[in-house]
């Protein structure tokens, strides 16, 4: 007979395999202290109280079976009644030597179920794995803690494990207990603070949380924060998974690591899954995606927070599930689908990933065991003052070690490729959008939260040794020293920074009518005085196209040819500019309205039938050849760290709104960058560009009439004269020339 273990009765028939022989003897009375504590759900120990224990006479078994009407224990196919001691509870004693192999028969009603005790069972957690979690080191975190499909004793079950140190006790709630956890109060396993129980029969797809009761006798329950799948929202509950994904993409994994990220082309376009195509999940995106991104050559997709939250217009960035994909679009192993498909069409993976703060909602991490625990136990530290939400306590081991596995688990379990930590000033300091009397200096007198320095740094060193090839990307909007610089050196540690700097001056110059621009020129001239301080990506992010901001094309002035033209030449100036790239969906076909996530990007623009769709269509043929032309030329990309990749041509001709420079490659091969943010021609414009070049050679116009454009371009090559070079230069353009036969 097949044997599951619920506290509530499922049809199963009448139970022919035991022979009934009476009640079993008079178990021994629970002392008072620890009956009343166990059926309040505050007992550190059931399984001393619950179960089968030698006693004077043989053998005692004692069960807690709310709402039951009749519990036997089965013995070698003879079934001996136990006795009601009140409160759900059964008890007896036989007269055996050593406690047997037993089962439970519970009947609720006419029928009665055979079932396992969970109460019989050893802890199925090891000492080693309780060192590890002690000392804030299991790197490997979520194969202890939470729920575990398993078979232990030969027997199949979950195994559920919650870390809850300040809980006078824990019980687990399922969906099969009615959300009553009477039945399945857990043990604490000592000073690690966890608290145990392994549940025979129970397996995938049962959703389940801990009720917690508080060391003040407040009970409630609580989301696992360790649970790797959760209930699509508004629902809140965990839910038992294993992963069933067979991976596909060896050839990717194989050769990720085979060239540093800052020596390789990096252009990344960024999604928020939910509204990319609204309604699709992750297997019917990775019918989609992987070709549209792969049709643009972008090398990376950078996916907005996948992890569980429970508010869709925070777009992830206030997560309640840590190590659960959304399931808004689908399971955790329709994710992996979703990866594998990427990879194979050869795009890296990067997620957004959010250790700054986490929102307050009260089943999920916010005063977990009815204690500030996650949180900073100061108030002060622990209010995020920008969100509303708890900032994480990043002095505390247990907590760091949370997230640090939280990262490693991301890379390691669904094959990311990078992460893009958000928010990274936030952590960085303490006076954060706090004022004066709202934080406390650190033990230098300094404004700088040490122990956030210190899990940035293990979280780096952490990840790049246990995931070759992976990236990590700060955004980080200050100019806080060594963000990119190795850890063993004193930095922070990540791959790459975000270069907020520059997506500021640079969207800042843009947005003024050409004329007044040269009172702006060095807006876009700033970022090479400090380009080489850090490891930066250029980003245009869903940050710059909401709330106001508008849309890329719709920040330039002029009207619709005008802005377009502005559109085609700042990529083009982006593209070749020193640094990584990325682009926010949308901006690749110019959509003139906001990013709406209950929308997506606006297809339609695209469609036959719009009459502007040859315009928009243009601009992505445009990001197409950039991107095709940025991955072909080592040049843009190979020396973006090195200062020796890159020299100004034209730097200070602010009256004709004109940029120049060059880019080289590992063997010293050029690359002609020149943008004119003026809608004039300038015909016969005088460049220092002749770098030992016999001829120059147009491979990329943002004027070209294919992009929608007016067609002006240089013809043939173009031969140095005195060490200079004479271009017709078209309006609000930007062109790339090579050496000629390149």
């Amino acid at each position: 007979m097949a044997l599951r273990d619920t506290s509530l009765p499922e049809p199963s028939g009448p139970v022919p395999t035991a022979t009934a022989t009476g009640p079993a003897g008079t178990a021994p009375p629970l002392d008072p202290d620890d009956r009343g504590r166990l059926l309040a759900g505050s007992h550190h120990d059931p399984h001393a109280l619950l179960g089968a224990h030698p006693v004077p006479g043989g053998i005692a078994f004692r069960t807690l079976r709310p709402f039951a009407r009749s519990v036997s224990v089965v013995v070698d196919g003879e079934r001996h009644a136990l006795v009601s001691e009140g409160g759900g509870l059964f008890s007896g004693v036989l007269p055996l030597a050593a406690i047997p192999e037993y089962t439970l028969l519970v009947a609720y009603g006419g029928d009665a179920q055979e079932v396992h005790d969970p109460y019989r069972f050893v802890p199925a957690l090891g000492e080693f794995d309780l060192h590890l979690i002690r000392e804030g080191r299991h790197e490997q975190l979520w194969q202890a803690l939470g729920a575990e499909p398993m078979t232990h004793q030969g027997v199949p079950g979950t195994r559920f494990t919650v870390w809850a140190p300040n809980a006078r006790g824990v019980r687990l709630a399922a969906d099969f207990t009615y959300w009553d956890g009477t039945a399945f109060p857990m043990r604490s396993l000592g000073a690690s603070g966890v608290w145990e129980l392994f549940l025979p029969g129970v397996g995938e797809g049962t959703a389940y949380k801990f009720e917690i009761t508080s060391q003040y006798g407040h009970r409630f329950l609580k989301a696992d924060p360790m649970a790797r799948r959760a209930e699509e929202p508004p629902n809140t509950a965990s839910v038992v998974t294993a992963s069933h994904h067979d991976w596909d993409d060896a050839e990717w994994m194989r050769h990720r690591a085979d060239t540093p990220v800052h020596e390789a082309p990096f252009s990344v376009y960024e999604v928020h899954l939910p509204s990319w195509r609204p309604g699709l999940t992750y297997r019917e995106l990775a019918e989609q995606l992987p070709a549209y991104v792969r049709d643009l050559g972008f090398t990376h997709v950078e996916l907005m927070p996948v992890a569980e939250h429970p508010f869709g217009p925070s777009w992830g960035y206030q997560v309640t599930s840590y190590y659960a994909p959304t399931a808004r679009l689908g399971s955790p192993d329709d994710f992996k689908y979703l990866v594998d498909a990427l990879h194979r069409a050869g795009i890296g993976v990067i997620m957004d990933w959010v250790p700054a703060h986490f929102p307050k909602d009260d089943w999920a991490l916010a005063r977990f065991d009815g204690d500030p625990l996650y949180e900073p136990g100061d108030a002060r530290r622990a209010e995020h003052p920008d969100w509303g939400t708890y900032t994480f306590d990043f002095a505390r081991t247990e907590v760091r070690n949370f997230l640090v596995a939280n990262a490693v688990y991301w890379c390691q379990e669904f094959h990311i490729d990078g992460l893009r930590v958000d928010a990274v000033a936030s952590m960085l300091y303490l006076d954060y959008s706090r004022d004066s009397g709202q934080w406390e200096p650190n033990v230098h007198g300094g404004r700088e939260d040490l122990a956030a320095m210190a899990f940035l740094q293990e979280m780096n060193a952490t990840v790049y040794r246990r995931c070759p090839g992976v990236v990590t990307i700060a955004e980080e909007s200050t100019a806080w020293g060594g963000v990119t610089r190795p850890t063993d050196t004193g930095g922070l540690g990540f791959g790459l920074k975000w270069n907020m700097g520059w997506m500021h001056d640079s969207l800042e110059y843009m947005a003024h009518e050409p004329v007044h621009r040269k009172y702006h020129h060095h807006e876009m001239t700033f970022s090479m005085v400090y380009a080489y301080s850090e490891n930066y990506v250029l980003p245009i992010s869903h940050d710059e196209v909401v709330h106001g901001k508008q849309a890329l094309v719709s920040k330039m002035p002029g009207d619709w040819w005008q802005r377009r033209a502005d559109h085609r030449a700042y990529l083009g100036f982006m593209w070749a500019h020193p640094g990584k790239k990325l682009l926010f969906m949308g901006q690749e076909f110019a959509q003139g309205a906001e990013w709406s996530e209950q929308q997506g990007p606006e297809w339609w623009l695209l469609d036959d039938g719009y009459h502007s769709a040859g315009d928009h269509r243009g601009i992505r043929d445009l990001v197409r050849d950039l991107n095709t032309r940025y991955r072909a030329t080592p040049a843009l990309w190979q020396r973006d760290t090195d200062p020796g990749g890159f020299r100004w041509v034209a730097v200070d001709a602010a009256d004709d709104n004109v940029f120049a420079f060059l880019r080289y490659d590992a063997e010293g091969t050029p690359l002609l960058a020149v943008s004119n943010f003026s809608p004039v021609v300038r015909h016969d414009y005088r460049l220092a560009a002749g770098e030992d070049v016999a001829a120059w050679q147009e491979v990329l116009n943002t004027d070209a009439t294919r992009y929608g454009g007016s067609g002006v371009s240089e013809p043939g090559s173009v031969e140095p004269e005195d060490g200079c070079i004479r271009l017709t230069l078209p309006p609000l353009a930007t062109v790339w020339l090579v050496p000629s036969g390149r």
